[in-house]
Parts: C-alpha cells; structure tokens; sequence
C-alpha cells in the first residue's frame, strides 16, 4: 500500500516526509505493536524515493555482509583481487532498512554505529585496505513489547515515531477494505503528488529561516524533557525547518516547532517537563507627568513569530503523551545505567562473528576464508596438478559469540516448617522469577532439599513451563539440609561454568532454620554450615537469600546465611513477585 493509502497513520506519514527532504535527519525509527503498521511505512518511503538505492538489513546479516570483502569467486576466475561491496556502501546516498532493529546482534550494531558516525565504511581485514562512502538514511522499527533497541543507535537518528496501539473501529475497517481492493494503482496519483512536493520542499530547505529565538526555545524543551546530548537540538531544528519547507513557508512557525518537538525531542525524554512559573511583573508607580515634557509613545509592535513560549505551552499539552513515551522507548532506563543484556561470552556456540588464523585442532574450519586467505598468494606458488595451493598459514578457524546470560539455581526449601509458613507464596515467587528468566536467554536450574539432602529436580533449562510443573510438583516434609544445598549448588555452578556458562547466581527461598548437617551432629550444625557458606562466597557464586519465616518467629537464622554467603538478603512476605524478580536480575 503506497503512502497516500495508509489508514489513521498521519503523523507517521509526515516524518516520513521530512526524512525524505532533509537527509541530515539521518534516519527514523518506528515503535510499535506488531500489526501496527511498521513495515508499511518502511516501504512506503521506498516507493516515494524509487531513484534511490534501497537495502534491507536481514537479522542474520555478519560482518562480511555489512563491510563486504574480498569476492572470492571472482578472484579465483580472474587471478587478481576483487572486492565486493557490502550492504552499507550499496546503500550510499540512499535508504537502508532495519526491521526488529532491537534484535540485531550487538556487533551489528556497532558497524551501523561506525558507519553513521563516519559516513563511510572501512575494511581492513584479509589483506585489504578500502573505504566506501556510506551516507545513508536509515529507517528501522522495533516492537517495544520484545524489548528496546540500543539507545546509542536511536540517538544517531533524528526521527522516533510511537504508533498508535489500537486505530478507531472505522479505521480498522477501512484498511482491510483497502488492502483488499483489487485496484492497487488508486493511489499512484496522490503518490505522484507527494513526489512533487518532496522535491520541491528540498529545493527550497535552504532559504528557511529559523530564528535565534526559535532554536533558543527548542533547546529549553530539550532541557525541560531531560533529552540528554546536544543531537537531538540539531535534528529538532532540521526537523522544524523541513515541516516549513513542506507547507511551502519561508520560516519557521509555531506548528513546526511543535512538530519539532512531538517527532525528536519527547521520544528522548527522560522526565516530564516542568514549566517555570510565570509571576506578573511588580507593579511600580510613576509620578504624573505633565502632556508638555512626556515623551511620546512608543510604535507597539506585534510579537515576533519566533518569539513563542514553547516550554510553557506546548509542552503542557505534550505532557498528557509523555507517561506513555517514557515507558515504551529506551532513554529513560538508559540514564539508570542499566540494561537489559548481560553482555556476550565467546565460545564454539552462537553467532559465527570472525575467522582468526589456527588449525583444525583449536576450532572448527572456515573453509571460505581459508580459501579467501589463500587466492591472494595463488600467482606466488607454484601450483602443478592443483588449482588452489593451501598451506598452513592460509587456515581459518571460527570465533562464535553467544549472549552470555545467566544461570540461577533456585534451590527450594521442602521441610516441614516451610511447608507450615510460606510454600505457597515461595512458589508464587518463583513463578514471577521464571517469568523474566527468558528475556536475558537465561537458563534456570531447580533443586529442593529436605530431610537428609538436596535433590536436582531439573538441570538447567530454558523451558518455563517445565519449571512450573516442576515447582508445582515440590513434596515437603522433613528436617532442613542447608549444608547439603550449598554442596549441591556448587556442583551445578562448577558444571555449568565448564560449559562456558560462568554468571551463577543461587536463589535461596527457605526459613534458614538449618537443623540438619553434613557431618556434623545437630550442636555443629550452624558453624558447619557458616564455613560452607563462606567457601561458597569464595567460590564466587553469587547468592540471594529469600526469608520465608513469620517475622513473629524469626531468629534472624536467613539473614546470618546471607551475610556468610556475602550476597543479597529479602523478606518474602512483605515482598511482592515483582521485587523478588528485580532483586534476582540485580544479583545477576
């Protein structure tokens, strides 16, 4: 569906709009709901620019891909090197797009990065030494439900653009009509006409004028919204000045800087505006004067145009949108310092990210890039019955990263006294626990102890629902084996960490009343578990004790584990599944 035929998109139309008339904008960036209408827009702005290149970035894509290299069909055919461009310098000059931008790998990103930044791509690798121009638009969409995209990336483009959730009944019916319409060219009139105006708004984008006022009024909204970096100042005053050059004005007016300000500066915000109090100025009394020596009046001028109080007044009205801003885009966490990823881990799983120099022995063979390694030496050796001659210096082997993640080891008390006090809600607990486990790919490992010993229920897994019914199923009864859950949960830290899994944190949900040792008889059973805990926090596992004890009835025996385990301690009944669940992603 071409642009003029998209439904109750309006303001998505318009920022389309003015990315195709100002390129220093640098790019747009969709947020929404699946369904909502993303990819539409993204081809849209495809079909209103055809005569320009047009590149989609699948997921998947890898270094090679995005930087390009040496083509090595060809340098085997021709006997010399021939490079191959990559996606970012065949989208020079033109638009790149960027579906799920969030789910793009980490090194992906950080080449779009570099590539925004330089406005060329660099390849030195394999012998080569290149750089392409890249000056590109990029337009992306990401669903704000499977998380946020890097803030750095949003930052480098001008444009952020919330779409609606839900459209009115009547536009719902109206794009399943139009959609459904056999006659697809309807729209290739009003297409025609948008063409027009793009052209001739950029024509005319360099005699706009923008007063001194006018920029000084959107850098106070930047500062009131809390909009970190200076960025966002010069794309909002792009911005104004392209929505002048699109309603065929000479200078800026209010209604562009509002849409300045909607478009650019309140997807940044990190905090709601809060619009100085204006005071009447104090009145003063003048001695009469006398019509003979009073100086005259002077001329009353009309105020400037540029002369508004955007903070006060626009974003007043803003306001009422901003709660919902702030929770669907990524800056307001990111000023928090935190995100949601735990970084990455190499290995010999994950994503094939490059190929070093080695032997079959240390990894797995890159056969490509060894024959890659070796075209550039094939006219210096004598090749006889072979057509390709590969020695040891041309062998490749294969790095992976995958995300790191993390395991947590929830070790659930089972003994009679906690099933007396809190199961019921540890289990509940736990489920809110598992609920955000699959957002990091993090894997989850369930043990309970009671009566003589600890038991591994599940090894680790990323099933949530085989941890349900694994927590559902818990018996209880019997004595408390504290001992012999630290002893258990280190063994599952040791296996996992061989597995290249080193993040282990230990969830502990139990009344601590440990009344049941490892060697030592019930008077030892207290300092035999204190020097377990201790080697347990030498170990390095992290740990979070869960406090399920009536507080009527507690001994303080929970928080003395969690100082000697060195790690976080929480009181179930006056926590929530929410707090428990934060507190477990904080310990990781």
């Amino acid at each position: 569906m071409p642009l003029p035929g998209l439904v109750a998109l309006d303001t998505p139309r318009l920022a389309l709009l003015l990315l195709a008339v100002e390129p220093r904008l640098r790019g747009i960036a969709f947020a929404g709901p699946a369904g909502s209408g993303k990819s539409a827009l993204l081809h849209g702005l495809a079909a209103l620019l055809p005569d320009l290149p047009f590149e989609m970035l699948p997921l998947g894509s890898d270094e090679e891909a995005l930087l390009g290299g040496l083509d090595l069909e060809a340098t085997l055919a021709r006997g010399a090197r021939v490079v191959r461009h990559g996606l970012l310098a065949r989208a020079d000059g033109g638009l790149l797009a960027a579906e799920d931008c969030n789910l793009l790998p980490e090194g992906t990103v950080n080449l779009l990065l570099g590539a925004l930044d330089a406005g060329e791509v660099r390849i030195e690798r394999e012998g080569l030494s290149l750089r392409s121009p890249c000056r590109l638009r990029l337009v992306a969409t990401f669903d704000p439900a499977e998380g946020p995209p890097r803030a750095h990336l949003l930052d480098r483009i001008g444009l952020i653009v919330p779409l609606p959730r839900l459209a009115p009944a009547g536009a719902r019916g109206e794009i399943v009509r139009r959609h459904l319409s056999p006659a697809a060219d309807l729209w290739e009139e009003d297409l025609a006409v948008l063409r027009d105006v793009v052209a001739v708004a950029r024509a005319s984008l360099g005699d706009i004028r923008l007063s001194e006022s006018q920029a000084r009024e959107l850098t106070r909204a930047a500062v009131a919204l809390g909009v970190q970096g200076h960025r966002a100042d010069l794309f909002a005053q792009l911005a104004a000045r392209a929505s002048a050059a699109l309603a065929l004005r000479d200078a800026v007016q209010r209604e562009d800087l509002e849409l300045a300000v909607r478009l650019v500066l309140v997807p940044r915000a990190t905090q709601q505006p809060t619009a100085p109090p204006t005071e009447p100025p104090p009145a003063t009394e003048t001695p009469p004067q006398s019509s003979e020596d009073s100086p005259p009046d002077p001329p009353t001028e009309p105020p400037a145009d540029g002369d508004v109080e955007l903070t006060e007044e626009v974003l007043a009205a803003l306001a009422i949108d901003l709660p919902d801003v702030l929770a669907t885009l990524p800056f307001r966490s990111a000023r928090g310092g935190r995100s949601g990823s735990r970084g990455s881990t190499d290995g010999t799983r994950g994503r094939h990210v490059t190929s070093v120099p080695g032997t079959p022995r240390e990894g797995r063979l890159d056969v490509i890039a060894t024959l890659r390694a070796a075209a550039r030496w094939q006219r210096l050796r004598p090749q006889g019955v072979r057509r390709v001659v590969v020695r040891g210096e041309d062998i490749r082997i294969k790095r992976f990263r995958d995300k790191a993640g993390a395991l947590f080891v929830f070790a659930v008390d089972a003994s009679g006294s906690m099933a007396l006090n809190r199961m019921r809600q540890a289990k509940g607990a736990v489920h809110a626990l598992l609920e955000r486990a699959y957002v990091n790919r993090d894997r989850v490992a369930l043990m309970s102890f009671r009566g003589q010993g600890a038991e591994l229920l599940l090894p680790p897994t990323g099933s949530v629902e085989l941890l349900r019914r694994a927590v559902d199923q818990i018996p209880t009864g019997g004595g408390t084996p504290l001992a012999a859950t630290l002893v258990a949960a280190l063994e599952v830290a040791q296996q996992a960490r061989r597995r290249g899994l080193h993040n282990v944190v230990l969830v502990l949900l139990t009344d601590a009343r440990a009344n049941v040792g490892l060697k030592a008889d019930r008077a030892g059973v207290e300092e035999e578990l204190r020097q377990l805990a201790l080697l347990t926090a030498a170990s390095g596992l992290k740990a979070l004790v869960i406090d399920t004890q009536r507080s009527y009835l507690s001994q303080g025996s929970a928080q003395k584990l969690a100082t000697w385990l060195g790690g976080q301690y929480l009181y179930l009944p006056g926590a929530s599944g929410a707090t428990i669940a934060a507190a477990a992603q904080s310990a990781a």
